[in-house]
């Protein structure tokens, strides 16, 4: 049941798969500093290297470390079911509350948890932003966007490398023919994106984020990693629980631009 838990997260995570991870640090940690630096500026120079020049945060926020968690049960006929016969329980329910917790996650990271002052990649103060054309109707709009958008983590001094994630109603028009190159759009935009080119159901329809990647500007504090736990038997049913404690830390603001 772990595996499959486990295994069901890992594929369902967008985010995850491109930001760097802290971690795990421990499940009793609740909270966690999150450094803040402005834009990168080139090292000194000198023939004797006598003066220190340190790379300092401008400030440091404590974040919260929340759990995210989805709750399942196995009714006790199944498991009764699995031993009279010798054939393995249906473990859907396990896989369908991981899926759920995967979709929280990037939730979470994308769009923040405003309750807790969290900020995500999507919402972020000092972040760029793009403010889109119309990709279904203008031929060429989208790669002249994206292009834009990456040119201004160029000029915040991010070389990359850069992962993209869209809306899936974005991440849908890409796959247009570029002009007359008889070539999908996405084919022209993936080899700007190192790490990759992703869609979240989790990203609101029509924007997308563009992140110079790298611990030095964002990843994800984990506390505890995606697992089940037991609660309790209940009128002879057995409820687990699948849970993280995680939370994004976006060092460096000017590293990510919205398209909006």
């Amino acid at each position: 049941m772990e595996d499959i838990v486990v295994e069901t997260a890992a594929d369902q995570i967008v985010a995850g798969k491109f930001l760097d991870i802290y971690g795990p640090i421990g499940s009793g940690y609740q909270s966690i500093q999150n450094p803040i630096y402005m834009k990168p500026e080139p090292g000194s120079i000198s023939m004797y290297g006598d003066e220190l020049d340190v790379a300092k945060p401008h400030k440091n926020k404590t974040l919260d470390i929340p759990i995210l968690y989805k709750d399942f049960v196995i009714h006790w006929r199944d498991i009764q079911h699995a031993r009279e016969t010798d054939k393995p329980l249906d473990f859907s329910g396990a896989a369908s509350a991981a899926n759920d917790v995967a979709l929280k996650e990037d939730d979470l990271i994308f769009n923040g948890a405003t309750s807790l002052g969290i900020p995500g990649l999507m919402n972020v103060k000092g972040r760029e932003t793009v403010i889109c054309s119309d990709w279904s109707s203008q031929e060429g709009a989208a790669f002249q966007d994206i292009v834009d958008a990456r040119n201004k983590l160029i000029e915040n001094g991010h070389t990359g490398p850069f992962a993209m994630a869209l809306s899936p109603e974005s991440f849908a028009q890409l796959h247009q023919i570029h002009g007359d190159s008889k070539v999908l759009e996405i084919e022209h935009v993936r080899d700007l994106f190192e790490s990759g080119i992703y869609q979240s159901s989790q990203i609101k329809k029509g924007r997308g984020v563009i992140v110079a990647t790298g611990e030095q500007n964002v990843d994800i504090a984990i506390a505890q990693d995606v697992s089940v736990f037991f609660l309790n038997d209940d009128t002879l049913n057995s409820y687990y629980r699948v849970m993280e404690c995680l939370v994004p830390r976006i060092k460096r603001p000017s590293a990510i631009c919205t398209l909006e």
